[in-house]
Order: structure tokens, then sequence, then C-alpha cells
């Protein structure tokens, strides 16, 4: 009996040892290995492949193809090289003043210098077109102790009329208001919980300077149907022109099928005409691709001296295309306007223009 035991024994011991040699030379044991997760490379995720086709302006096929060597080429080489050389020192330049005049290491993040360079070209009625240099720049220069600021603009928008600000996309340099550099130093402060309130105390930058004072306040609050409601009110006094006030209404929604629709009014004193200056705008505007937006306009400018009339109505289409990153634009604009000072005689022009941002940060849309 103990030698029928000790060779049941001797069998179970010999098929534990054999048992995971059998299961791992099954054919079941062979499909059911360790399960492992490959995670996937960077270049996966980055393929143009992974991109929605609304992103790109060419075929799927040419994605790798090699760039044909031309004039137009070379010419934006050395454009997109000066971006990239000159952008960081713009913004650089207000970055550094900042920590300097705030006494701390580091800046603040929105800081809203920029340098944007432009062509534009007008053609109107037996009028060729002829391209014209443009220029504007900022140096906003916040500090972070106080809600100061200093800040340093090519144009002051309180000495433009209203219907020049209203159509300036629709205008080249030499048709725009000289204005002259402002500097001015600029406090920040809240008025309870949503109404933004801004006080300006500056110069015009000439010779002899010229001393102007602008207080700014404005509320925006979301409303019923998806409205979005926006107030603003600015009281100025310039030394030789005199006092202004400019109040602005607007209010925005989506409309249909990607149309989002804006409507402003805006009534502005002209101290120095003793006159009311007004203007009704409607637009609509949808992004047709990651590239390219189009934004329809109509609107209507009036007066109240020598007594209240309708002084010009106007519209345009402004299509704005991003030719390359998010710095180098080019805009198309035909325009229709009806001056009463040419007893409303339609004056059609179009714009082309190509314009270089040179910043760090900048919503340039």
């Amino acid at each position: 009996m103990n030698s029928v035991k000790g060779l049941f024994l001797r069998y179970l011991s010999c098929f534990a040892l054999l048992l995971p040699l059998l299961l791992a030379v099954s054919p079941d044991a062979r499909s059911a290995g360790p399960i492992t997760v490959e995670e996937e490379s960077l270049a996966d995720k980055l393929s143009p492949y992974r991109l929605p086709a609304s992103f790109y302006t060419v075929e799927p096929d040419e994605y790798w193809a090699e760039p044909v060597d031309s004039w137009w080429l070379s010419a934006s080489n050395w454009v997109i090289h000066q971006e990239r050389l000159h952008g960081s020192k713009v913004q650089g330049i207000g970055n550094w003043a900042d920590r300097t005049l705030s006494g701390s290491e580091h800046a603040l993040p929105n800081n809203e210098s920029y340098l944007r360079l432009g062509f534009a070209a007008e053609s109107e009625y037996s009028d060729p077109a002829q391209f014209k240099p443009e220029v504007r720049f900022r140096l906003d220069l916040p500090t972070t102790k106080k809600k100061l600021r200093l800040v340093i603009e090519s144009d002051s928008d309180e000495l433009v009329p209203l219907g020049e600000r209203e159509r300036d996309r629709q205008l080249t340099e030499p048709e725009r208001t000289d204005t002259e550099p402002t500097g001015a130093l600029r406090y920040l402060t809240d008025v309870g919980d949503a109404i933004n309130l801004s006080m300006d105390v500056g110069g015009r930058l000439r010779l002899p300077p010229e001393m102007f004072w602008r207080l700014e306040a404005d509320k925006r609050w979301l409303a019923a149907d998806n409205w979005r409601i926006g107030v603003k009110q600015r009281v100025y006094y310039y030394h030789t022109s005199g006092w202004g006030s400019r109040s602005w209404f607007g209010a925005d929604r989506p409309a249909w099928n990607g149309w989002h629709f804006f409507t402003s009014s805006e009534l502005e004193w002209v101290h120095s005409d003793r006159k009311f200056e007004a203007a009704q705008l409607f637009s609509l505007r949808k992004r047709l691709s990651s590239r390219s937006v189009v934004s329809p306009r109509i609107g209507v400018l009036g007066e109240s001296q020598p007594s209240w009339r309708t002084t010009s109505y106007f519209a345009d289409v402004t299509w704005r295309y991003r030719v390359y990153e998010d710095w180098l634009f080019a805009e198309l604009i035909p325009a229709l306007e009806f001056p009463r000072e040419e007893s409303f005689k339609d004056q059609a022009s179009v714009i082309f223009r190509i314009e270089m941002y040179f910043a760090g940060t900048i919503d340039r849309d």
C-alpha cells in the first residue's frame, strides 16, 4: 500500500513540473500572451493627416511636395526671417520697461506692445491703384504694483472724425487724419464687479506738447437669447481743441449657419464744432476656414448741425486672409459710399492691403 502511495506522489510531482511547459506550448496559450498598449508617437499625433481638411489650402498629395523656387518664395522667406528676428525684440522692449518701472523681476503676461507695418493700394473710378505704406505702433508698459500703464501710441482716435474712424479700413494712410503720437500714464480700476474704469493723463508727442486728459468706463454682460451687450462712455479734454464726449452701445449674437451678427450705435460731441456726430452700423461675420474671415457691413453717418441730417451711407465687405502663421495677413475690401457732399452719388473703391505684425502676443483677428 505504501508503494502505491509513493508511486502516486512521484507521478503527481512530475505532472506539476510539466504543467507549465504544456501550457506554454499549447495553441491557446500562445494566442493569449500579455497585452501591451503601444503609446502613439509624437510624430503621429502631429501628422498633417490628423488635422481637418479645412485647415489646408493644398490637396493631400501636395502635403510633402518640395517648394518650387521662385522670386515669391525668396521674398516670403525674407519677410518670415524679419518677423522672427524683430518680433520678439518689439515685445521684449515692453517687457524690459515693465520690469524697470515696476521694480519686479517678472513682466505681466498681457503686454500689448506691437508694431504693425503694411502696404495698401486703393482703386477708385478712373484712378489706378498705387501702394502706400502704413505704420502703426503701440508701446504698452504695464506696472505690476499699482495698476498703472505707460501707453505710447501712434494714433489718438479722439482727434479723428467719427465717420473716418468707422471707415478706417477703407482708407489708405494719406487719407487719414494725422493725429501725431501720444503718450499717457493710464490708471486702471474697477467700479463694483462689472464696470471697468480707466483714466489717462498725457500729451501729444510734439513741440510744443499738447496735454490731454480722458476718462473711460465700460461694461459688458450677457442677456437673453445669446445676446452680448456692451456700453462705453468716454470723456476727454485736449488743451487746444477743448473737451468732448463719446457714448457707444453695441450688441452681438450668433445668427445662422456660422454667421455672427453685430450692431453698434455711437454718439460723439465735438466741442470745437459745437455739434454731435452719430453713427449706426450693422455687420455680419463668418469664419470661412482656419485662414479666412469675411465680414459685410452697412452704416449710416449723421450730424446735428446745421440740423439733424444724414451725412453719408456706406457699405463694404472685408475678406481677411491669414497668409502665414498668425502675423502676415492680406485684406480685400470692396466698398461703396454715398456722401452728402457728392449729392449722395455712389463712390466705389477697392482696397488691397498686406499687413505684418511684429509682436509677441496680440489679437490679430
